[in-house]
């Protein structure tokens, strides 16, 4: 309903909630918000009457991919505001907001909806355990895939040069495109913004596959023992994961046509269009290998934490 008002609101005043190619989108696609905002609420409704129909289950999951969609962006916008930087658009970093919440209640809704007068099982979570062969396998290339990526960005913050641009050429571009002046003092120190933010990632990624993200290890103060709270590595995950899994296939689409000539990639910030395309294959294969990586950890952590029924 909140996010029904929300959709009302910015297409009556002509608001746009979507950009498309870094300009703002037309007003008009704010009605698209209603829709999403009226279907989930009527699919939602129909839960406390029907009940887990078979129906209201698909309407539920469809309002929910739906939500997620328009969800895209909420972690640059997270990212933005760590730094003390300020989003481009206060009304869009709230429509990836109020997105992402009905994305996740809609789909705990579709798992857990009963019928009037179900009956409820005790459950207990199960024992810590690590993820499966093939997962801390894919943890492993997600985690490797980062290296060019933060071997690159340490180069450019130490003052060296990579792809034909010095790190103070870098600089100035972070500075002339608006950065905040807690990513200009780490950059200063010798600390990359999106290197930190590649160690927290694997960091998250591990905890996915490692039992230490069931429950808190020793070298963790005050905490260690207790159980880690399912939703607390698996919210910040879901964010990542539909960022980034996506951002990287496309940019690698992106980047594969233009290598092959199929389309014209201008230089940008770079001496030439091999430079812009070099860095552009390391950013992009981290992000989608992560973010392939991380769904994959995401489902096993979904699994492993489930509770299980207890007498």
């Amino acid at each position: 309903m909140a996010y029904t008002g929300f959709g009302l609101v910015c297409a009556l005043s002509g608001t746009p909630l979507f950009h498309m190619g870094g300009a703002p989108a037309s007003p008009v696609l704010s009605w698209a918000v209603v829709g999403v905002g009226v279907s989930a609420a009527a699919a939602s409704g129909a839960v406390t009457r029907c009940g887990r129909l078979p129906a209201v289950r698909v309407l539920l999951w469809i309002a929910c991919v739906l939500a997620g969609f328009a969800a895209f962006g909420l972690l640059m916008d997270v990212v933005t505001l760590m730094f003390g930087q300020g989003v481009d658009s206060a009304p869009t970093a709230a429509n990836h907001a109020l997105a992402a919440t009905g994305c996740l209640l809609l789909a705990t809704t579709a798992r857990v909806a009963r019928g009037p007068g179900a009956a409820t099982v005790a459950a207990a979570p199960p024992a810590p355990s690590a993820a499966t062969r093939s997962v801390q396998l894919a943890a492993c290339a997600g985690t490797v895939a980062f290296l060019p990526y933060v071997a690159m960005k340490l180069v450019w913050v130490s003052g060296g040069t990579f792809a034909g641009v010095s790190g103070e050429r870098m600089l100035a571009v972070s500075e002339h495109n608006g950065a905040s002046g807690i990513w200009l003092t780490l950059e200063s120190w010798g600390l990359d913004g999106t290197v930190l933010l590649a160690a927290l990632g694997v960091f998250l990624l591990w905890g996915l596959v490692r039992p230490w993200g069931q429950v808190y290890p020793r070298w963790t103060p005050w905490l260690r023992g207790r159980r880690v709270p399912r939703g607390f590595p698996l919210v910040p995950a879901l964010v990542g994961a539909a960022t980034l899994a996506p951002y990287g296939v496309l940019g690698a689409g992106y980047l594969a046509m233009a290598t092959a000539g199929v389309v014209t990639m201008g230089p940008g910030d770079f001496p030439s269009t091999g430079d812009a395309l070099l860095v552009g294959w390391i950013g992009m294969v981290a992000f989608g290998v992560y973010g392939f990586a991380l769904i994959a950890a995401i489902r096993s952590y979904w699994i492993r934490t489930r509770p299980v029924p207890v007498a």
